[in-house]
């Protein structure tokens, strides 16, 4: 009779572990996702969310259509000159909530595993904790992006649809509408990337949705364009950014900034936020 047995290495530290493969990353991957699909409160804030985006844009385009009657030529001519349509197709307030909501679900795909202690036993099958965290960012980045696409993508088609029976609206090929919407798709990922990379580091959930607030709403309000430091540090922000790439009657103001450097801004925010977040965790476990 053949006994069978596992053959364990040394490792640092003193301890002992059985010689398994290492997870892939594929397979991290796939286990977050696994996670991010089960909780049901993750699919009810991305549909509050998405109905709120498009119905405050597609009231907004509304009002304008059952108003419409009051509009004399002059006004007509200046609401396509300076591209109401497209200012409609996905409003600032609009932009606002999403961006909001996805700094704060992207947050609590962090912050409710230490909440929970889940993170324990995660960490515990993978020893790789960097692995994770990339793992848990692809997932967040893939996700959020396709919900900015759905979202941005119906409230276009909703809200020119809505135009168009005034003969108003605006079709994606015209000039800036391709920009607006991917612009306004690609606030999301950024956002809920930030909010899972001030998760990370701070780790507790009122927190975490206050400093996030900050960041994303009062930050960019309070920052004007009447002072050079003011207008450079407003124009490093994520929604300061969506409202230069919206912007497609542009005039230039006393510190004005280029296309390339609000999609510039995008990047930068979302690489920073995942190193944040893939670094943060095992500075923590130090």
């Amino acid at each position: 009779m053949t006994a069978t047995t596992t053959t364990t290495t040394d490792v640092p530290g003193g301890e002992r572990s059985a010689r398994e493969p290492r997870a892939r990353f594929r397979d991290l991957v796939t286990a977050e996702w696994i996670k991010h699909r089960s909780l049901r409160s993750t699919w009810i804030a991305y549909g509050a969310t998405a109905l709120a985006v498009i119905g405050f844009n597609a009231g907004t385009a509304y009002d304008t259509y059952s108003h419409w009657r009051l509009h004399v030529p002059k006004e007509r001519a200046a609401f396509e000159r300076d591209g109401i349509a497209l200012q409609e197709a996905f409003t600032s307030n609009a932009a606002l909530l999403m961006a909001l909501a996805l700094g704060a679900i992207g947050a609590l795909v962090i912050v409710g595993e230490y909440s929970t202690g889940t993170n324990r036993t995660t960490f515990a099958a993978v020893p790789a904790h960097r692995s994770v965290m990339a793992a848990k960012a692809a997932v967040v980045s893939v996700v959020t992006t396709l919900f900015g696409m759905v979202v941005a993508g119906v409230s276009f088609a909703v809200t020119q649809a809505i135009l168009d029976r005034r003969g108003a609206g605006v079709s994606i090929g015209d000039q800036g509408a391709f920009r607006v919407v991917l612009a306004s798709a690609l606030l999301s990922p950024v956002c809920a990337l930030a909010g899972l990379a001030l998760g990370a580091v701070i780790r507790q959930t009122a927190s975490t949705m206050i400093l996030s607030a900050v960041v994303i709403l009062v930050l960019p309000l309070i920052l004007t364009e009447g002072r050079h430091w003011s207008a450079v540090a407003g124009h490093t922000l994520p929604y300061r950014a969506w409202l230069r790439l919206v912007d497609v009657n542009y005039s230039p103001t006393a510190f004005p900034w280029s296309i390339g450097g609000a999609w510039t801004v995008y990047a930068v925010w979302a690489c920073a936020a995942c190193a944040v977040a893939v670094t943060s965790v095992h500075l923590h476990d130090q």
